[in-house]
């Protein structure tokens, strides 16, 4: 019977997987299985709050997982332990893992005065063509902080690597300058504490609480939209701190002119200093990437299981980081690195299928989709007929395939990306609004996926 910990560490790679990125910081650092009984599974959770969000939003997904690592498994239960720490029982005995292959759940745990995670730093941040304009741009930062780039916003899909880089600019400043205070936020728990703040009348003192840090990194601020009190209150967060000079680090999904939600005022801020994307990596990032994480994790795995990854886990590190921490978890259980059979299985199971499609071939399914001439998509003619077209093109490679808008750009004759933005955001707009377009879509969705 798996241990405890190997218990709880395999079903956390599931629940990474099946849960965002934002949810799963939030609510699944800190905890750990303290104890089994019969069927019962007892969890250690470090306060009354995730107790209840657990009970109630993921206990279903959480215990559909557990059951798949141990059949016997019934119910789950939830203590709260401030201080939660991995604990295994004494009668317990697992398998001995691979002299060379161990994983660290204390990764999992953060510093509560600050909320970076140690794991995040620069020399841990795999860089590659795909990412090399947002490292150098962080890179920047650390060297002139509340100068050279004020604020710096980190854009791109899930999984891309955003949330790494900001934090790794917090803990250099930790590391390396023990006088400034740096705080690392979500906008979700940003939004929390400030309407807790006004609940108990102390709206105030939130002021003053974030005036007092010299780096200010929040993260996935996409969440803060529409929320017209939240948006106000971090506007004048972000003056004070701007007007004395401190760094200030935004990260999001979406460009920041491309952000629905938004009030022009907090646009035009996060507008200010330097934006960078993170797209897709490539292949050869992510077979970079994953002798970068194997190394850390002190394992080894083939080459040509290497390849095999990079080519079928695309686009999201956190699915490759999933993956090599599943490898790793059975490599430990079955006491070998396992076949490439087996990671085949794992991969199957546990990443969504690639879209293998090539950019010149989804340009001509539309074109003829269409019926426009598919070399007049490339060219620079504003006729109406080929607009929309093209706009649709750029709209499902950005969506669809998660090309990044530069890439785009370059391909459809050379535009420039924040064309390329606007083309994206104009047809998603316009879908919401026109059902006729959105069958459209569909159609073409339909047809590129084929």
């Amino acid at each position: 019977m798996m241990s405890n910990r190997e218990l709880w560490q395999n079903a956390l790679v599931q629940i990474e997987l099946g849960t965002s990125e934002a949810s799963f910081r939030t609510w699944f650092r800190g905890t750990d299985i303290i104890g089994r009984e019969g069927g019962s599974v007892n969890i250690a959770v470090p306060s009354k709050i995730v107790k209840e969000w657990l009970s109630d939003k993921h206990n279903k997904l959480i215990l559909g997982i557990l059951r798949t690592l141990d059949s016997t498994i019934r119910s789950i239960e939830y203590s709260v332990h401030r201080s939660a720490i991995p604990v295994e029982r004494k009668n317990e005995k697992s398998p001995q893992p691979p002299q060379n292959a161990s994983l660290d759940l204390q990764s999992l745990y953060i510093d509560k005065r600050d909320n970076l995670n140690p794991r995040y730093t620069f020399e841990t941040f795999v860089v590659g063509p795909f990412n090399q304009l947002a490292h150098a741009a962080a890179k920047a930062v650390i060297e002139r902080p509340g100068l050279a780039y004020n604020p710096l916003f980190i854009y791109g899909s899930t999984g891309h690597g955003k949330t790494h880089l900001i934090q790794a600019i917090g803990n250099y400043f930790k590391k390396t300058h023990a006088n400034k205070k740096v705080f690392y936020v979500t906008s979700e728990r940003f939004t929390t504490d400030f309407l807790n703040a006004i609940r108990a009348g102390k709206a105030s003192g939130f002021k003053d609480q974030y005036q007092q840090y010299d780096v200010l990194i929040m993260d996935d601020v996409q969440f803060i939209a529409n929320t017209e009190k939240t948006q106000e209150e971090l506007f004048h967060v972000f003056n004070r701190l701007h007007d004395d000079n401190k760094q200030i680090v935004f990260s999001s999904d979406k460009h920041p002119n491309m952000m629905p939600g938004f009030e022009d005022r907090l646009k035009g801020r996060f507008s200010a200093g330097m934006i960078a994307e993170i797209p897709e990596p490539d292949v050869e990032s992510r077979i970079s990437i994953i002798r970068a994480k194997i190394e850390q994790l002190g394992f080894n795995i083939p080459d040509d299981i290497i390849s095999y990854i990079a080519e079928s886990v695309r686009g999201n590190i956190r699915e490759l980081e999933g993956i090599l921490n599943m490898i790793v978890c059975k490599s430990q259980l079955k006491g070998k690195v396992i076949s490439h059979a087996d990671v085949r299985m794992l991969i199957k199971h546990n990443v969504r299928p690639n879209k293998g499609v090539s950019m010149d071939e989804v340009v001509r399914r539309i074109a003829q989709y269409y019926e426009v001439a598919e070399k007049s998509i490339y060219e620079k003619t504003r006729k109406k007929e080929v607009v929309k077209p093209r706009q649709v093109i750029m709209y499902i490679l950005r969506e669809e395939f998660s090309v990044s808008y530069p890439s785009i750009g370059e391909k459809l004759g050379g535009r420039d990306h924040t064309t390329v933005i606007h083309s994206c955001e104009k047809i998603k707009e316009e879908a919401k609004r026109n059902p006729s377009l959105e069958q459209e879509l569909e159609h073409v969705r339909s047809l590129v996926h084929a």
